[in-house]
């Protein structure tokens, strides 16, 4: 009788063993999927509005109007140089580098302090139209640039800039720019 009764209590712990074994592991599991639904969710940063409306980013990808207005403000810094502010103008435009191309464009730009940090020469740049592409990763700038020797205006052409770029986590980066040169039929084979 003492052993029917052990063994209906050992049956009994058993069931209880599996149940808690079975809660555990359905717990466990539950755990993952909500550990991988947050680890896989696209981030979103909400921005303070600088335009007329908010803006947010997110890591799923770059949108058109945060494209724009990050071209926009690099455009401004990197095409707007005087003599007096040259130091500020290559740090300020090396911030937005991607560290892939830092020293590529670090070079190009000691260059041009190099040239123009003992002379009068300046440039200003009017934008008039701008095209982005955020799938490509590239914005083009179109506008006035206007170069000065001191206050005298020695050229004055329209121009167009590509911006290339690199969004990584939440951060947009500047791989490359450079003027945008138009073929001409002379420079057809």
């Amino acid at each position: 009788m003492l052993a029917d009764i052990s063994h209906g209590r050992s049956q009994a712990l058993l069931k209880q063993r599996n149940m808690l074994a079975v809660l555990v592991l359905t717990l466990i599991g539950l755990m993952m999927v909500i550990i991988m639904m947050f680890v896989s969710r696209d981030r979103e940063v909400i921005l303070q509005p600088v335009l007329s409306r908010p803006l947010t980013i997110s890591s799923a990808g770059v949108t058109a109007e945060y494209l724009e207005m990050v071209t926009r403000d690099t455009a401004t810094i990197a095409l707007n140089r005087s003599p007096e502010a040259l130091e500020y103008w290559m740090t300020q435009v090396l911030k937005v580098v991607h560290p892939s191309a830092y020293g590529k464009v670090k070079a190009a730009l000691v260059k041009i302090v190099t040239e123009q940090k003992d002379s009068d020469v300046s440039q200003a740049f009017s934008m008039t139209g701008m095209t982005v592409d955020p799938k490509q990763m590239t914005s083009e700038v179109t506008g006035t640039l206007t170069t000065f020797v001191g206050k005298k205006v020695i050229s004055s052409a329209k121009k167009t800039f590509r911006f290339r770029w690199s969004y990584s986590g939440l951060t947009l980066s500047l791989i490359e720019f450079g003027e945008l040169v138009p073929v001409t039929n002379e420079e057809v084979p």
